[in-house]
């Protein structure tokens, strides 16, 4: 009895034991799910403030200024551009034609001469001295004639009364013709004397500008010299050699066999100053294999000189013009691997992607063979923002034409 007495008290015991265990557990777990469901709140909150500040910082899309222009109707010529060199119509080194010592130079270096201006005087006495030399001779021999024919006269008479061997006649009438001969020969020597006389003279076989002088007055020149006294450039008129590739020549010379004269103008290096106006003169026989090019040939009057030998120009050929065709500003075109195209401005202010084909320009103009139409709206400035479908601001009324009266007029 004790001992079941002792057992009943133990488990007794162990019973009194695991009750607060057990409630202490229970306490617990309600702590554990009070903290996940605080957790869970915090959770709940955190994320919402979160994706509201995400949106937040979302960037706003707004219309993107630019400036258009619209598209017109135009003529629009064609120019055919070259890079050429101005070439003298002609260039003369001036020499002595006959040996002797300079005495006098008469020009101005760079001087504009005329043709026929004297330039410069040789010693003439030694040529004088030649000329009064054949003159004694031709005197002496023209004497000489003047007996011969007198006998040849006196024989004539003579055989036909046969006093006198016809063997004699006919050597009389030999000499007479010999001594012709030799009259000949000294009216060639008294000529050639006066020549001399003349080259004594140096002149300027053709008109233009002088360069600087070669020689000074006090040397001996002579006619197998060189470098001669100066080089005389002809400037009016004076030409402009450029190539252009040979794809353009086919409608270059239909124009020149039409009858057509192709108008010219020549430009400074970076084409921002016309120097002047001429027309084409002829076309080179063969395209130069190793650049695809072929050369041609401008005439200018060049009446103030703008055009300087040696110089190079832009020479522009005017091949065409295209009537009532529809032109952009250049800076309207753009650029893709897939070709060419341009920004059009709807009227809700959104941009759209239209492919065009580009014909020839004319300085920042170009013109559209195919995809626009005169009076749409393209995109000059601001376009490398652009995409389609973009939102586009455009400048005020106001805005828009107080930029076109501030921009110059070409």
């Amino acid at each position: 009895m004790a001992s079941r007495h002792e057992s009943n008290f133990e488990g007794d015991k162990e019973y009194k034991q695991e009750q607060p265990r057990q409630t202490a557990l229970r306490r617990h777990w309600w702590k554990v799910l009070l903290a996940v469901c605080l957790l869970a709140v915090g959770a709940f909150f955190y994320f919402k403030s979160a994706g509201e500040s995400s949106r937040a910082k979302q960037p706003v899309v707004r219309a993107m200024p630019v400036v258009t222009a619209a598209a017109k109707k135009s003529d629009i010529r064609i120019y055919l551009t070259g890079l050429g060199s101005v070439t003298p119509l002609n260039t003369v080194t001036v020499k002595s034609r006959v040996d002797g010592q300079l005495m006098k130079v008469l020009f101005q270096e760079g001087q504009i001469v005329s043709s026929g201006t004297l330039l410069a005087e040789i010693d003439p006495r030694p040529f004088e001295a030649q000329l009064t030399q054949a003159a004694g001779q031709m005197a002496r021999d023209q004497a000489l004639l003047d007996n011969a024919r007198l006998d040849l006269q006196r024989y004539q008479v003579l055989a036909e009364q046969d006093s006198v061997a016809k063997q004699q006649l006919d050597t009389q009438a030999a000499l007479v013709r010999q001594y012709e001969g030799i009259v000949k020969i000294d009216q060639g020597s008294i000529d050639t004397a006066k020549l001399q006389l003349i080259y004594a003279r140096i002149t300027a076989p053709v008109g233009g500008r002088i360069g600087l002088r070669l020689v000074d007055p006090g040397n001996i020149v002579h006619a197998s010299d060189v470098n001669g006294l100066a080089v005389i450039t002809q400037l009016q008129p004076i030409t402009v050699v450029f190539p252009i590739p040979e794809d353009n020549l086919p409608a270059v010379l239909g124009k020149i066999k039409s009858g057509g004269r192709l108008q010219v103008d020549a430009f400074n290096r970076d084409q921002s100053q016309k120097l002047s106006s001429g027309y084409l003169l002829t076309v080179d026989n063969q395209i130069d294999s190793a650049t695809g090019t072929v050369r041609l040939k401008a005439t200018f009057e060049n009446k103030n000189n703008e055009l300087f030998p040696n110089q190079f120009v832009n020479a522009r050929l005017l091949l065409d013009t295209k009537r009532d065709t529809t032109i952009v500003p250049a800076a309207a075109i753009q650029r893709s691997p897939q070709g060419t195209f341009v920004y059009i401005v709807k009227e809700d202010k959104t941009v759209s992607v239209r492919p065009v084909h580009v014909g020839p320009g004319e300085a920042d103009i170009l013109s559209i063979d195919e995809g626009l139409s005169p009076g749409e709206l393209v995109v000059v400035e601001g376009a490398e923002r652009l995409r389609e479908g973009s939102k586009v601001e455009l400048p005020a009324q106001g805005q828009d034409d107080n930029a076109n009266r501030k921009r110059p007029q070409k």
